[in-house]
């Protein structure tokens, strides 16, 4: 009985306190040594992953399968999941649709994975989840922000915040607490995950009785931003939401910063990671931003904290946003599949939608189209590091 009230706890939460195997870079990986000496016997749960270990997108995918195989460490060192180990077994999709399918038809028909938890971007992860509508197979995506991804079918599931309503929550924040009463947008037309942040800041920040002074579009691969920063400087307005992925960030926030254009920039949580990228002559150009995130490094939360420390030791990096969602939807779904009692696909997608799961990014359960419910961080620059501002609704 002790022994079941464990692993009921550490399934709810998955609390780290020990440290776990390296980061594959690629391949096919089955991770943890319990879960390979138990499944030579048949006793193991197979779940399957995806993320893009190698490529342009690749620091997002590594984080979040560092975070996956922490989560499956813990939980196997903890008992597992039905009285079973945790194998996990993760392909490199190299940040591709194409490649993602093909990783996908592997993990089903010859790894015979019992559930997913991937991929990482949108569109892969959108391939990936019209293929899993069809085989019925219970999927989570830790980091994909695409409203679509859900809408494939029931099975499908999320432990991120959507598009929109990253759009819709930086608007509120603007107008709320920046008093802002103009905006313009810059974004990456050619990506699903900047057009649709874009498009419901614009919705959003009109509703709230904001003025968008410039919405500019730049083609995917863009190095030089200062023709559509230029046009934004000289509308003057109150923020510039920069809704695009940290590499892009730098560079618009630099160019931002050589023009003098000197509106407030605001984000969603692609801007994760933008510190790294940032040469240090010039960190001014973000300095004061703000963008919504899923965590903040400064919680007081025990669990966080423990997690962030082992990432750290066992991966040689600090954790970022990709890696604590990671670690989450790995906990979702193991906690779904030890409240189902069962490795049935119906049975699994059932206790998903029911869960009520208290992981690092907070108390989490799932709306009628089974993406996340709970509060954002906002996250502003100083000195260099991000900062914890406040926990915010819209």
């Amino acid at each position: 009985m002790m022994k079941k009230r464990l692993l009921a706890a550490v399934l709810a939460a998955v609390m780290l306190s020990a440290s776990a195997t390296g980061c594959a870079q690629g391949g096919g990986n089955t991770d943890s040594a319990a879960a390979g000496s138990a499944a030579a016997a048949g006793e193991t749960i197979k779940i399957g992953g995806l993320a893009p270990l190698t490529g342009n997108v690749s620091v997002y995918g590594i984080a979040t399968n560092n975070g996956v195989k922490l989560a499956v460490d813990k939980i196997n060192k903890a008992g597992g999941v039905l009285g079973k180990q945790i194998e996990y077994i993760s392909y490199d999709e190299k940040g591709d649709a194409i490649e993602a399918v093909n990783a996908y038809n592997k993990l089903v028909q010859d790894d015979q994975v019992v559930a997913l938890v991937g991929d990482v971007t949108s569109k892969p992860t959108i391939a990936v989840a019209q293929k899993a509508v069809k085989d019925g197979l219970p999927m989570i995506t830790a980091t994909g922000t695409a409203a679509d991804i859900t809408k494939a079918g029931d099975n499908i599931f999320r432990a991120c915040f959507i598009d929109p309503f990253q759009g819709e929550l930086m608007a509120a924040y603007a107008a709320q607490k920046l008093g802002a009463k103009t905006a313009a947008i810059i974004y990456d037309n050619g990506d699903d995950y900047s057009t649709g942040v874009a498009n419901a800041f614009e919705a959003a920040a009109k509703e709230a009785g904001m003025t968008i002074t410039n919405k500019e579009a730049y083609q995917s691969g863009s190095v030089d931003f200062k023709s559509q920063l230029t046009k934004i400087k000289a509308g003057n307005p109150d923020v510039v939401m920069v809704p695009v992925y940290y590499s892009d960030v730098a560079l618009i926030a630099v160019q931002a910063k050589d023009i003098g254009l000197s509106a407030k920039l605001l984000g969603a949580d692609g801007w994760d990671g933008v510190l790294e990228k940032i040469d240090k002559s010039n960190l001014d150009a973000v300095k004061d931003c703000y963008f919504c995130s899923q965590y903040s490094a400064e919680s007081s939360d025990p669990d966080l904290q423990a997690f962030l420390k082992t990432y750290k030791e066992s991966y040689g990096a600090d954790a970022n946003m990709f890696a604590v969602l990671g670690y989450d939807a790995m906990g979702m779904m193991a906690a779904a599949i030890e409240k189902a009692g069962s490795t049935d696909s119906d049975k699994i997608v059932e206790a998903l939608k029911g869960i009520e799961y208290k992981g690092l990014t907070g108390n989490t359960t799932f709306d009628e189209n089974r993406n996340p419910v709970r509060e954002a961080v906002i996250t502003t620059i100083a000195d260099g590091k991000y900062k914890f501002v406040e926990n915010f609704k819209k």
